[in-house]
Order: C-alpha cells, then sequence, then structure tokens
C-alpha cells in the first residue's frame, strides 16, 4: 500500500468525479468505491447474490444486474432496509479498496469515498481527506441534468447526506468547484503538488 492516502468525498454533483479523474492524468492511482460498488452491482458482480436473497428478484434487473431504482425507493423508503443494504455492500466494497491500494504503486494514492465523514474505518485509511464543494444549488442542477431525478428526489439523496457545513468543518483541504471545469482542474494540480511535496516526505 502507498506510504499515504488522500481521502477524496463531497455530496453528491459536488464532482468529485471530475477531480479524481484529473488526479489520474497526473499519475496518481486511484480508488474509486463508487465505481467498486458498480462492480460489485453488475449483471455477474459478487453483490448480486447476496442482495437478491435479502431483497427478492424485484431489486434484480433484467439483465441481472442491480435495479438501482428500485433498490434506491426501497433504501429511502425504509431506512431498515438502508441498513440491511449496507451491511452487506460495505464490507465487500471495503475489501477490495484495501485490495486496490495495496496494489497502487506512488507517492500517494487517492481513495474516493463519497461518506468518507460518516465512515471511520475509511477515515482510518487516509492520511488527509479533501472535500470537493461546491453550493447546494449548484449540486441540484447537476444532478438533475445528468440523471433526470426531480429536484424533490435529489434533494432527498442531499438530506441523506452530512451537511455541508459540517463536511467543510471536518476537511483537511477544500476544492471550490462553483466555478468551471478548467479552474477544477487547476484546483487538482495545485493540490497534487502540495500532496508531493508534503506526504511524499515520509516514504
Amino acid at each position: 500500500m502507498p506510504i499515504e492516502i488522500v481521502g477524496l468525498t463531497g455530496g453528491i454533483g459536488s464532482g468529485k468525479s471530475a477531480a479524481a479523474a484529473h488526479f489520474v492524468t497526473l499519475g496518481v492511482p486511484v480508488v474509486d468505491t463508487d465505481v467498486i460498488a458498480h462492480a460489485l452491482t453488475a449483471a455477474d458482480g459478487v453483490a448480486m447474490p447476496l442482495l437478491a436473497a435479502e431483497f427478492g428478484r424485484q431489486v434484480v434487473a433484467v439483465n441481472g444486474a442491480l435495479d438501482r431504482a428500485a433498490m434506491r425507493a426501497l433504501a429511502f423508503a425504509d431506512p431498515a432496509n438502508r441498513r440491511r443494504l449496507e451491511s452487506i455492500l460495505h464490507p465487500l466494497i471495503r475489501a477490495e479498496s484495501v485490495r486496490q491500494l495495496d496494489a497502487a504503486r506512488g507517492p500517494y494514492a487517492l481513495l474516493v469515498v463519497p461518506l468518507l465523514f460518516e465512515n471511520p474505518d475509511y477515515l482510518a485509511l487516509v492520511r488527509r481527506s479533501l472535500l470537493v464543494d461546491c453550493a447546494e444549488e449548484v449540486q441540484l442542477a447537476r444532478v438533475q441534468a445528468r440523471s433526470g431525478l426531480t429536484a424533490e428526489a435529489v434533494r432527498a439523496i442531499m438530506a441523506a447526506q452530512m451537511p455541508r457545513a459540517q463536511r467543510l468543518a471536518r476537511a483537511d483541504d477544500v476544492i471550490d468547484n462553483d466555478g468551471s471545469l478548467a479552474a477544477l482542474q487547476l484546483q487538482v494540480e495545485a493540490k497534487h503538488q502540495y500532496y508531493l511535496a508534503n506526504l511524499a516526505h515520509s516514504q
């Protein structure tokens, strides 16, 4: 495992994926828990037999992958369903994250965790936390534009996440993503230079 791990986080629609993609272009190994989750819940994913056994065929799409809309509806309708889902997925996601981090090479690696501050198991892995932040109205517009979800549905997802002010208070480093992609990328490059200068010394 690389000596140092930076945890990248942010609310839905904040721009985590765009930031992580630019870190990749700079040669930084990136382990993304959302990507891992999608692989686990694909048609041949390790989690699918467990999810089908727990929730029934109603959460399995015709192609054998997770029916995300059906699962989302169940999870938001009843907190107990959400806990059952998390009890299946979270251990699998964390185990695969650690496996990928063990295989990564470089001065530091990036671990992308949307709910980093809510998950002590992931916080324990990281040396610093990097928050991609934007105004809530920007989050709402971005998620609606890419997903087709209603404003009410997006607000429900946002309400289930840690409030923006709390994320800002807990983050070691912050990227402001209210502006353009170019502005985001410049901030990523600045953070990359900072991490190379300050994290690589401990190797």
